[in-house]
């Protein structure tokens, strides 16, 4: 579908961000935090037979459906990971100091589809050459990565960067680093898509999104 936008209307999305569109307001409700101490709670280990995949391409709101819709796919949460500090709270993590990224958790059966299938997933949903940020979301916090949790997933997703080097032109800023604690996201954040459709929308379409990764990726591009 073609979007036809007054320049006003464009501008005024444009400005949108992560950060900002996702504030609790009269539309959202604020997580609670779990305990005295931490703001958010680490996400537990999968149950027997399911297996853990973890990525960060910018805003976890876009990157939630892309992979609920992937067959196999369980359950995808909206997080924070690889910072220096424990139970971050979004605006911990959106000030940028923590060294958080936002991230998704994906939990999957690996007998109906496979991590290298969500490598796939994954890097048809980011610009892989844009550095400190994705698309209009500015700052270390919306870096794209893959996080492996095991050796084999660390060999696939390092097999899966030097296939990308070779299908699209400029340097590779996605990084690959070994995984730590994934902290969940305040509730608000989880299936924004979903809860918030046109606030989504919105955010998505301002931020320039889909014609970015249309011209990284053309017909591969994700949604």
């Amino acid at each position: 579908m073609t979007h036809h936008l007054s320049i006003p209307l464009f501008a005024a999305l444009a400005l949108a961000s992560c950060s900002s569109a996702g504030q609790p307001g009269a539309e959202a409700q604020p997580g609670h935090a779990p305990s005295a101490a931490l703001a958010t709670e680490a996400a537990p280990p999968p149950p027997a037979g399911q297996e853990v995949a973890i990525f960060a391409g910018g805003c976890f709101w876009c990157m939630e459906r892309p992979f609920e819709e992937q067959d196999g796919v369980i359950s995808v949460l909206s997080g924070y990971t690889d910072g220096d500090v424990e139970g971050p709270s979004y605006e911990d993590v959106s000030s940028g100091r923590t060294g958080h990224a936002e991230a998704v958790r994906v939990l999957f059966d690996p007998a109906r589809v496979t991590y290298a299938e969500l490598l796939e997933v994954f890097w048809h949903n980011v610009d892989p050459t844009q550095a400190n940020g994705q698309f209009c979301d500015r700052g270390t916090q919306y870096r794209s990565g893959i996080y492996p949790i095991s050796p084999e997933q660390r060999r696939l997703a390092t097999e899966s960067l030097a296939r990308v080097r070779q299908t699209i032109p400029g340097t590779i800023a996605t990084e690959i680093h070994d995984a730590t604690a994934f902290w969940i996201a305040e509730d608000y954040h989880q299936d924004f898509h979903r809860t918030h459709p046109v606030r989504y929308t919105e955010y998505r379409l301002g931020c320039g999104r889909d014609a970015q990764l249309r011209r990284v990726w053309g017909d591969l591009a994700g949604h």
